[in-house]
């Protein structure tokens, strides 16, 4: 009986060669086709916000504002974990694992936090059991209208996906979601700044007038070099 194949051809270095550079092209018109997509999220509209969300955090009570933190976008990972829940969702759980250090975010002017249902006390049992010590707020929407408001939450259901935020002094409004195998790519800095209005913020890109920009590459520090004294 012969045993089914299970590794790729193997080839001379001239044909590999050759194969790469073919299919290179393929990679790069992906890579253009997602930089046009995402020039197109951020001309999206928005819609503002027009309740006061609270929240149960480690500090206590904080408003949907305070999630901001003094900065001027927001994206909020809406994690699966309902009330009754003994554990957080498994998907949103390699989300978390495989999330960005938030220094890197808060240098774009960038917010990052997670939103369950359940009670802050599994919340915090739970980070601790996965071992998630990095800095990225975790609030409990228990007693909000939050998450069915955003239809994330409801009697018999729970859906995981990313919100994102945009804050004009005190005004709120939602610039975009994503969820389902949506959030399959989320993890590196870029993934996550691809979502917000402003982007990455760099000159490159093709954003409307007068949006946030700096040249690529001189803003960006190891997380602990950042100096954010001024914000």
């Amino acid at each position: 009986m012969s045993q089914q194949k299970t590794l790729p051809d193997i080839v001379s270095s001239e044909q590999w060669e050759a194969e790469m550079a073919k299919h290179l092209e393929k990679e790069k018109a992906h890579t253009r086709a997602r930089d046009a997509l995402v020039a197109e999220r951020r001309r999206l509209p928005m819609v503002k916000v027009a309740k006061d969300y609270h929240f149960a955090s480690a500090q206590g009570d904080v408003s949907l504002l305070e999630l901001f933190a003094g900065r001027r976008q927001l994206i909020v990972y809406h994690f699966m974990f309902g009330p009754n829940w003994s554990a957080g969702c498994d998907g949103c759980s390699w989300v978390v694992d495989a999330m960005t250090h938030p220094a890197h975010l808060h240098a774009r002017d960038t917010s990052l936090v997670l939103v369950s249902r359940a009670p802050l006390a599994k919340l915090e049992a739970y980070r601790e059991r996965m071992g998630w010590h990095y800095p990225i707020p975790w609030v409990s929407s228990l007693n909000s209208e939050f998450n069915t408001d955003l239809g994330m939450s409801g009697e018999d259901f729970e859906r995981h996906g990313v919100s994102v935020f945009l804050r004009d002094g005190d005004e709120i409004y939602r610039t975009f979601f994503i969820g389902a195998r949506g959030v399959e790519y989320l993890g590196s800095l870029w993934s996550y700044l691809d979502l917000t209005p402003y982007g990455r913020q760099e000159t490159w890109e093709d954003s409307p007038e007068h949006w946030p920009q700096t040249p690529p590459y001189e803003w960006n520090r190891r997380h602990d070099e950042y100096d954010f004294t001024n914000q």
